[in-house]
């Protein structure tokens, strides 16, 4: 009975697994090269792609590429970064390019600039775009699970208030460490906040790159994390990170409806090839072809 029981529940986890992997979100950065590489690898009817922004290029080559891919028939969210919207024309003209591409969700992070125009944060941009809103299905604000490089932890819990009136779901900051998410998964229920959340896991990525990146963003103590459980690499040799661990670890949220877990966030640091590889061999593993 205890054996019927256990691989009912493990029969129950892989079918939840299976599903969340069968819509994920790849996160990609708008650099030369990845328009082919999306194009080349991703299903336009399976695999939504969010763009982010550069503070240092700016939103142009977000909503370009944005526009050019949403042509090209994917479902696409850019970013559109607060601290990167000079005012309100630029706002009314981005929203106007995305609309008529046929973007239909933005998802919208204060950025990391650190100087900044018209809006200093999303909620102040959120309450800029007013009726805007309505012309997307979807708006996307961001969640830390840890400690923001640039915010303080007070300013990020106030701000997830202020936003999510705004907002239709939520993505988790990369974070390695299972525990830290579910912890602050249960703090956002517990706050009353509840929009799906999306959980942002890195995805078949170049080990050093990753803890690099890791570094440079904040994430102190996900970097020292995953620093310390090299293990989790099962094919170190090749000095790739794969999420399976740190997904096997998050399963009791994965399962649980209170959680309110919508699915995985991909961030792909442009290895698109590589992270959509483990996804469908993730998928045959599990029993769906």
């Amino acid at each position: 009975m205890f054996q019927t029981r256990a691989a009912s529940l493990m029969n129950s986890r892989d079918s939840t697994l299976a599903g969340l992997l069968m819509r994920p979100r790849y996160e990609i950065l708008p650099l030369d090269g990845i328009e082919d590489q999306v194009f080349e690898h991703l299903d336009t009817q399976v695999v939504k792609v969010t763009v982010t922004a550069s503070p240092r290029k700016g939103l142009g080559p977000t909503v370009a590429l944005a526009e050019r891919l949403a042509l090209g028939g994917y479902a696409v969210v850019p970013h559109v970064s607060a601290r990167l919207v000079r005012d309100q024309a630029h706002l009314d003209d981005i929203v106007s390019r995305l609309a008529a591409a046929g973007v239909r969700e933005l998802f919208v992070p204060a950025g990391d600039a650190e100087e900044h125009g018209e809006f200093a944060g999303a909620a102040d941009l959120l309450e800029a775009m007013a009726s805007l809103r309505s012309q997307f299905d979807e708006i996307g604000i961001t969640g830390y699970p840890e400690s923001h490089h640039l915010i303080s932890d007070e300013e990020t819990i106030g701000a997830m208030f202020a936003k999510a009136p705004m907002a239709t779901y939520i993505v988790s900051q990369l974070c390695f460490d299972a525990s830290v998410i579910e912890q602050w998964i249960r703090q956002v229920r517990q706050r009353g906040t509840q929009l799906p959340i999306w959980i942002g896991l890195p995805g078949r990525v170049d080990y050093a790159k990753l803890v690099r990146i890791s570094r440079k963003i904040g994430l102190g103590e996900s970097t020292r994390f995953l620093s310390h459980h090299r293990n989790w690499l099962s094919t170190f040799v090749t000095r790739q990170f794969k999420p399976d661990k740190l997904i096997e670890a998050l399963g009791p949220s994965l399962s649980n409806p209170a959680a309110g877990v919508a699915g995985f966030h991909l961030y792909t640091f442009n290895e698109v090839a590589s992270t959509e590889r483990w996804r469908r061999t993730s998928l045959e593993r599990l029993g769906v072809g």
